[in-house]
């Protein structure tokens, strides 16, 4: 993560987080999901973008977070990834509020090398910056990706 790559900051709870802005295809209010059957518990279901099935995963869950009802400003974040052999897949990431699209604070960044010496190796995050002061989670988008969700159904694939 490069301190001048603009990034979409959103919140969880009291935490905040940013993913790279260059994934991101818009940006949602939340609605209604199609549920799966037999899919992991953070893997909503799919919603309708303009003619394709997106699977929105809620990230309270992936993250370990209890559940939180939609409200006002919950949003589903629409990412455009690479996954193996170069098929590209859309992405939905429901998330409690969007905040903004920014660069983090200059001089806020923070190595993970701190974190690794207390055993800490966790895949989904690409580095700590802070933004208006506040420590941010920048989330590594590959990582959230890896394992179970790269397989989705092939309804989200983009040729």
């Amino acid at each position: 993560m490069h301190r001048d790559e603009t990034v979409v900051t959103f919140g969880i709870g009291m935490a905040l987080f940013a993913l790279p802005v260059a994934p991101v295809v818009e940006i949602l209010e939340a609605r209604e999901t199609a549920p799966l059957p037999r899919t992991p518990r953070h893997l909503l279901g799919l919603i309708d973008r303009r003619g394709i099935s997106v699977p929105v995963v809620d990230l309270r869950r992936l993250l370990g977070q209890p559940d939180r009802e939609d409200a006002l400003d919950t949003r589903i974040i629409v990412l455009l990834i690479d996954t193996e052999g170069q098929t590209r897949r859309y992405i939905g990431l429901r998330v409690d509020r969007v905040l903004d699209v920014a660069l983090l604070d200059e001089g806020g960044e923070t190595q993970l090398a701190e974190a690794e010496m207390l055993r800490w190796n966790e895949r989904m995050v690409a580095g700590i910056g802070k933004r208006q002061g506040k420590f941010v989670t920048v989330l590594d988008v590959d990582g959230l990706f890896d394992g179970e969700l790269a397989e989705l159904s092939t309804a989200a694939m983009v040729d």
